[in-house]
């Protein structure tokens, strides 16, 4: 089966009077399949929304070559744009329209039946706000709009572009749901998110760019996984003395005010048993997994704390993604005349 979205080499710069030619996206790839839920990672000024509005055909791109659900992008987009379902930034509504009406009329517009509007309104949370005009939704609210306006065609891939902007806790929670409800149903959604939390939460695969390249592509598991040191914290009443005991044997030792890290085994019975040999024994002694939000800071550190060089395997499209040096490229989010 032919992947959802195929992004090969995609490569844009900008030109602008005040800044020059600046490079956005460098050589960018990525690779989605049918039914995942796919998270798009980047710090600000990293080019994923460069990305995302080339996807659409919303900017033209300079090299590289593209396909949405099998079509070529952006000459063949018409004929997939009824079964695509997309918010890129913050769209933008007529104040004085109701929420009903301004989904009535991009339904009119796009060709879709009219009756999907109750249901999308109900989708996001807005089915009893949805006769108040949009100029009295707060930013959170307009952002649930905007996802109900992508819902509108009923779509096989959905495009989120940080559609937790302005959502309280509740509302983050509401938008993992119905994102989790939408992949059930088979649809295939893209989410980017600086929300790091909330991808490791939704999201099954992710895509991280810095500076406008690949830095890491594959399942979320596979991509913590290698970056796994295998530490534990542990915490005893002599610390210094157990640093000392770990330290001959072998193991690497971190000392903090409370609590000490032990690195260089998969096996916490080898710490438990040299410190229990000697009278001392553990109060906590806890694996130090990664989470999504520390690889990301590593992958795409700034000049003060670069990024290791890593290798991590995209298990779905078989290749390995190596970090490339940062070229200082940058992702204003819109287009410069």
């Amino acid at each position: 089966m032919s992947p959802v979205i195929e992004i090969s080499g995609l490569r844009k710069a900008f030109r602008s009077l005040r800044q020059g030619r600046r490079v956005a996206v460098d050589g960018f790839d990525m690779r989605v399949e049918a039914g995942q839920v796919h998270g798009f990672l980047g710090p600000n000024g990293s080019g994923k929304t460069t990305t995302l509005r080339a996807l659409l055909g919303l900017v033209r791109a300079d090299a590289g070559e593209m396909t949405v659900l099998g079509a070529r992008a952006p000459a063949e987009l018409p004929r997939v744009a009824g079964r695509v379902g997309a918010i890129v930034e913050s769209p933008q509504f007529f104040g004085n329209f109701t929420g009903y009406r301004t989904l009535r009329l991009l339904a009119l517009a796009g060709g879709v039946p009219t009756d999907r509007v109750d249901r999308a309104l109900e989708l996001v949370g807005l089915r009893d706000r949805g006769d108040e005009r949009v100029r009295g939704y707060s930013l959170g609210m307009r952002q649930r709009l905007a996802v109900a306006s992508a819902l509108l065609k009923d779509p096989e891939l959905l495009i989120l572009d940080e559609p937790a902007n302005g959502l309280d806790p509740a509302g983050i929670r509401e938008m993992r749901d119905l994102t989790r409800s939408l992949a059930e149903t088979g649809v295939t959604v893209l989410v980017s998110s600086h929300i790091l939390a909330e991808i490791q939460l939704i999201c099954d695969h992710v895509t991280i760019i810095s500076a406008g390249r690949r830095v890491a592509a594959g399942r979320v598991d596979d991509v913590l996984a290698g970056f796994d040191r295998h530490e534990f914290r542990v915490r005893v009443a002599e610390p210094e003395r157990a640093a000392e005991l770990l330290r001959a044997a072998g193991l690497p030792v971190g000392a903090y005010p409370d609590h000490l890290v032990v690195g260089g085994s998969g096996d916490p019975e080898l710490i438990a048993r040299t410190l229990g040999e000697q009278g001392l024994w553990v109060h906590e002694l806890t694996p130090l997994r990664p989470d999504l939000e520390s690889v990301f800071l590593e992958l795409t550190g700034g000049p003060a704390h670069p990024a290791v060089p890593r290798q991590v395997d995209d298990a779905q499209a078989g290749d390995r993604v190596i970090e490339l040096e940062a070229t200082g490229a940058e992702d204003s989010g819109r287009v410069d005349a």
